[in-house]
């Protein structure tokens, strides 16, 4: 297998930084609630872009990698769409003004690839050391998936975090929001506004996100390059398709069974590829598992996509998904941004 060219991956850092800061400084110039037509735009931008950097990696460095980076880029993004509920939901408990939103998302944006530029190096740093790690990643990617199965958990979301409540305690707060500022001025003392809490909420949501995500990717290409810009074009136009589906997520009833899915086959993998480089002792006798196979990426490139595209065309054509109703908070959440007009 080919080695990716060092000209290739500093290249690649560099356009892409160039790409991050530019989306960057339109949110900051500009803070406003786009349209349905320019959301669309640019989810198909990056979307575009993606297949593009593909390409580009199927020519220079052949189909195994260019096939890891679909694979990967596809289970990314896979994982992002579903966790748009979750934000959603936090921008509707805080009642965020929807022409602010999109500064709260990118900023949650950053600090989601500072936390799995973190782990990617962690990640690497193991796998290269400790094969077994594999059976580790496994085992918990299985465990995941059953509880992604389960499909429990969504009244958490109304429960405050132990440390977002210690921060209300320690910090002097205001009781509003004061637009898209961090600190305001009530009675003539500077204090901290909601949105601080924001802030932080969504960073431990971005952790959690990587807890799940990394060892996903890392079951599907070990290569801590294609890792990172994987989990970076899973992470771009995701502000903008936030805004694209909004309540829609509700509808795609399917979408959790199917990352259960996914989870579930990659799972599998990692404990098939860990048996197959078996090196522990207690395990037949430190020595490699031979008859354990190694799953092609191409087979995994195609349960990844014929498993979602299963999913949301089930979700789309079953009469449960056209009668499910959407979450109260999203509903609210609509109407002010129907009547918002600072």
């Amino acid at each position: 297998m080919p080695e990716l060219p060092l000209w290739f991956e500093i290249g690649s850092f560099v356009a892409l930084g160039i790409i991050l800061a530019i989306d960057l400084l339109l949110v900051l110039k500009r803070p406003h609630e786009p349209s349905m037509k320019e959301a669309g735009l640019w989810v198909s931008f990056y979307i575009a872009l993606a297949l593009v950097f593909a390409g580009a990696m199927f020519a220079f460095t052949g189909p195994e990698y260019g096939g890891q980076f679909l694979a990967g880029w596809v289970t990314e993004y896979s994982l992002s769409i579903d966790n748009l509920f979750v934000f959603i939901i936090i921008m509707a408990r805080f009642a965020v003004p929807r022409k602010y939103q999109q500064e709260v998302l990118m900023v949650g944006i950053i600090i989601a690839l500072i936390l799995r530029g973190i782990f990617i190096m962690l990640g690497a740093i193991v796998i290269e050391q400790f094969s077994w790690v594999f059976y580790i990643f496994g085992a918990f990617l299985l465990w995941t998936a059953w509880k992604q199965a389960q499909d429990e958990g969504e009244d958490e979301e109304d429960k405050e975090n132990p440390l977002i409540a210690r921060i209300r305690k320690i910090l002097p707060m205001s009781e509003k929001l004061d637009g898209g500022k961090l600190r305001t001025e009530v009675d003539g003392k500077k204090v901290f506004t909601p949105m601080l809490i924001v802030f932080v909420t969504i960073g431990l949501t971005d952790l959690l996100f990587a807890v799940d995500s990394i060892p996903a990717i890392f079951g599907l290409t070990q290569s801590a390059f294609i890792v990172f810009t994987a989990n970076i074009f899973a992470l771009m136009g995701l502000r903008q398709l936030y805004f694209l589906l909004g309540g829609l997520m509700s509808r795609l009833i399917y979408l959790k069974h199917a990352l259960s899915v996914i989870l579930a086959f990659i799972g599998v993998k990692l404990v098939l590829h860990a048996m197959h480089v078996n090196e522990l002792p207690f395990i037949n006798g430190g020595q490699h598992i031979e008859w354990a196979p190694e799953i092609p990426t191409y087979v995994s490139l195609g349960v990844i996509i014929g498993t979602i595209i299963v999913a949301v065309i089930a979700s789309l054509v079953s009469s449960r998904a056209s009668q499910a109703k959407l979450d109260a908070r999203l509903e609210e959440d609509s109407r002010k941004s129907l009547s918002d007009v600072e």
